[in-house]
């Protein structure tokens, strides 16, 4: 099983994977750690990841980056229209609503979700993590911002599906990150301690996001969240961008905003230059050759001015602090540390401000990039079973007050309830209690739409279903299980009807009571860690029947209660429809195999221009002594044609056609290859055949001149050895003999093929002849076998004298072992 943790950033991506020996963040296929959040289209296949940033300006039309803050939004969103005239690529409506990407894909036109373009981006991160891993992979945990509401979660969640992931929980960032950093601290106060309270602060790409963590041995609480979705990185990038735009309007009398084009590789330099004044104070240039019209321009920047250009920018760092603190009802004295992840936080005027509002350095002990990766790592470590992690509880928090609204069957109308307020832990249900007679429905919503970075509050409809009144005619009692899950998403998990059966047995009541009992350990057993609260929410009206409609006698009587489970209608806001969500899988998939086929073709594109620049090579290299000047000249014009071909009508063709096309090159090239292989290699095979000859040869030799060792074996068999030797040194001798006057542009006379099969045929004749042991020689009892002229008990002391083998080893057989 695997475990992975991906990061989906506004620019970048990690992948971290867990291995036995810990987690590590895998390196795509340029070994980079980062892989950039940019998918290309082009006329047969799509670019994902580096190779997609690589067309930015070339395809700059088709070339989707940025597109996280489009999650769940819908295309009128004002958030939407307003960045419609800043981005290079087009924005379009969905069927449902939704935002869409428009783009130019196997030459049509063709509208893309916001799902299914970050399922193609993960995708990508799923084949990094499947190369790290060598194991396909399925499971894993997603980051994603805090601030994030439901529908943004449930866009991400969709997106994973259609990537072929189990998402096992969205984790936010600033939680993934007090994961990577508390996991590891073997100092934490015990349980019963106060708890050690660090805040950790992530300024990325696109987002600001602070979070107040309460570490204790073996478990995080967040105790608050606070944020400001429109402050990263990208709003320094424009203000340089802008600063540029406005001088070479002056300077060169250039409209860059005119020119998509020039206006990425603006941006592209502008982000270079901000890395570069973080680390470097001085004057620091930025030149860009060919920008417009065929103009050079150059300016210049330093960190002082920098600064000052971006000092409103600056100012909002401190509000989501300050905001933290009020929260969490803590004192800067009561942080233990600060701990700064996210690109931008390098930025030297962002830990100025951030250590002036502490009074404390930032600490920068979490790598800035991977910490949110390697964070999701852990925690799908720790939910799946592959892996034994030690025992970490990891509690989140609702980062938006959530109330739920409803029809009141009394006079006056809409009632509601603030069900989760803001801070309230996470993942966490409620059950609440009402009395009703015929269906009804709940809206959930967004208390607080001010805070919201989302121009709807709305969260969903929920309809309970099948509601009936009780027997007697009264209001049925509905218990309600309202839930945030472990996504961070809100949902209406269950419905109940509680039907009132009355009964004077006492043994009925009894097993009612033991089954209650079980109903609610079930309960509570289901909400695992995630705490459960029972809230009463009735109508006026029905509290009123249930007091009046009560016989007196009913005190008397034992009441069994029966749950009926009902049936409820999701209508969760903004929702993808499964029919929809099947349709993007499937199209997914497609597109998949679409860019598979054009690999494959390429890479037979690839191995016929590899062929024919390596031929031309070895032609007139290392292949020159091996082919006649006919042959090479013949070659040598095919070889140029097909150069000429490969950059004309070749350029675009199909994949059968590249294999011909090699395979055609390679019937004149192959046998000039094959000649200079044999000439390598048979001089060694010839070695080899050579030294069995010898070692035959001294066998046969030591039989004639009687040698004890050999003595035991059969005359016959040793005539027909020392024939063969014989034969075969004759064929050695002849075929060296015709080989060397042969010519080495000419087909050689024997191959090696064919001398390493004599070679194969002399062992397999002589090797058992030699070889054979000799009989055993039973001594009889009263001989001492450590006389010095007695004979040797084999079985006793087997390394008195060495065997037949051992001693033709020892007798000069250079290595040669006779036994396979």
């Amino acid at each position: 099983m695997s475990v992975v943790g991906f990061d989906v950033g506004f620019l970048s991506c990690y992948v971290a994977v867990a291995r036995a020996g810990g987690i590590e963040t895998a390196a795509n296929e340029y070994s980079d750690r980062s892989t950039p959040a940019c998918v290309s289209f082009g006329p047969r296949n799509r670019s994902i990841g580096a190779a997609a940033k690589s067309q930015m300006v070339t395809n700059c039309k088709n070339t989707v980056q940025g597109f996280k803050r489009f999650h769940g939004r819908v295309f009128s969103d004002p958030f939407v229209q307003n960045l419609k005239s800043s981005l290079v690529y087009d924005l379009s409506q969905m069927p449902s609503g939704t935002t869409g990407i428009k783009v130019m894909y196997m030459e049509e036109e063709k509208v893309f979700s916001i799902e299914q373009i970050t399922a193609m981006l993960l995708t990508k991160l799923k084949e990094t993590a499947e190369s790290a891993l060598k194991k396909p992979v399925a499971d894993c945990v997603i980051s994603v911002p805090c601030f994030y509401t439901d529908a943004e979660r449930r866009s991400v969640i969709d997106a994973a599906q259609i990537a072929g992931l189990n998402c096992l929980r969205l984790m936010n960032e600033t939680t993934a990150v007090a994961l990577a950093y508390g996991i590891y601290k073997q100092d934490l106060p015990t349980p019963e301690e106060k708890p050690r309270t660090v805040v950790f602060v992530d300024i990325g790409h696109s987002g600001y996001q602070v979070s107040v963590c309460a570490f204790n041995k073996g478990k995080l609480k967040i105790l608050a969240t606070a944020f400001d979705p429109e402050m990263g990185g990208k709003d320094f990038d424009e203000r340089l961008v802008k600063h540029f735009c406005e001088e070479f309007a002056v300077k060169y009398k250039l409209d860059v905003k005119s020119k998509p084009r020039a206006l990425v590789r603006l941006y592209q330099e502008c982000e270079k230059l901000k890395k570069l004044m973080s680390a470097n104070s001085s004057d620091l240039p930025l030149n860009i050759e060919c920008f417009m019209n065929d103009i050079d321009v150059s300016s210049k920047l330093n960190r002082a001015q920098f600064e000052e250009m971006c000092a409103d920018i600056l100012a909002r760092v401190e509000p989501p602090l300050r905001s933290l603190l009020e929260q969490a009802h803590l004192k800067k004295d009561d942080i233990h540390a600060v701990e700064i992840v996210g690109g931008a936080s390098r930025m030297p005027a962002i830990k100025e401000r951030i250590n002036k509002f502490f009074g404390k350095e930032p600490s920068t002990t979490l790598n800035a990039d991977e910490a949110v990766a390697r964070g999701c790592a852990l925690q799908c470590a720790i939910l799946s079973p592959a892996f034994k992690v030690r025992e970490f509880s990891t509690t989140d928090v609702v980062p938006f007050p959530i109330s739920l609204k409803w029809n009141s069957a009394a006079e006056d109308g809409v009632s509601d309830c603030e069900v989760f307020p803001k801070n309230h832990a996470s993942p966490f249900s409620k059950v609440l209690t009402f009395y009703r007679r015929e269906p009804f429905s709940l809206e959930a919503y967004y208390n607080c739409p001010k805070e919201l970075p989302y121009p709807d509050p709305t969260i969903g409809q929920y309809v309970i279903q099948k509601v009936i009144p009780q027997a007697s005619g009264e209001s049925s009692k509905i218990k309600v299980k309202v839930r945030v899950n472990i996504h961070g998403i809100f949902s209406v998990s269950s419905a109940s009807l509680v039907e009132v059966q009355k009964s004077e047995e006492e043994e009925e009541s009894m097993d009612t009571e033991q089954s209650t009992e079980k109903e609610k350990e079930n309960e509570e057993n289901e909400e695992k860690k995630a705490g459960t609260e029972e809230m009463e929410t009735s109508a006026e009206e029905g509290k009123q029947e249930k007091k009046s409609d009560q016989p007196p006698q009913a005190k008397k009587a034992k009441v069994k209660t029966k749950a009926l489970e009902l049936p409820i209608e999701n209508n969760p806001q903004w929702q993808l429809a499964n029919d929809m969500l099947n349709l993007f899988v499937e199209s997914e998939g497609k597109m998949i195999m679409q860019d598979k086929l054009e690999k494959e073709r390429n890479d037979a594109k690839n191995y016929v221009e590899e062929y024919v620049y390596e031929m031309r090579d070895k032609l007139h290299g290392i292949f020159e002594k091996f082919v006649n000047e006919s042959d090479r000249d013949a070659l040598s014009l095919k070889l140029e044609d097909t150069e000429v071909w490969l950059y004309e009508d070749g350029e675009d063709q199909p994949k059968q056609v590249y294999i011909d096309k090699l395979v055609d090159l390679k019937s004149l090239g192959q046998p000039i290859q094959d000649r200079y292989t044999e000439f390598e290699e048979r001089p060694k095979a010839f070695d080899e055949l050579g030294r069995q000859l010898q070692q035959y040869m001294k066998i046969v030799e030591a039989y004639k001149t009687k040698e004890e060792q050999y003595d035991h074996l059969d005359e016959a068999e040793v005539q027909k050895v020392d024939r063969m030797v014989n034969d075969v040194m004759i064929w050695m001798n002849s075929k060296m003999n015709q080989q060397s006057k042969q010519s080495l542009a000419m087909e050689p006379v024997v191959k090696t093929t064919e001398i390493q099969a004599k070679t194969r045929e002399l062992f397999s004749t002589c090797n058992p002849i030699v070889t054979k042991p000799k009989p055993k020689v039973d001594l009889p009892k009263e001989e001492n076998p450590s006389e010095p002229n007695g004979p040797v008990n084999t079985q006793e002391n087997p390394e008195a004298q060495p065997s037949g083998t051992e001693q033709a080893a020892a007798d000069g057989a250079e290595g040669f072992n006779l036994v396979e």
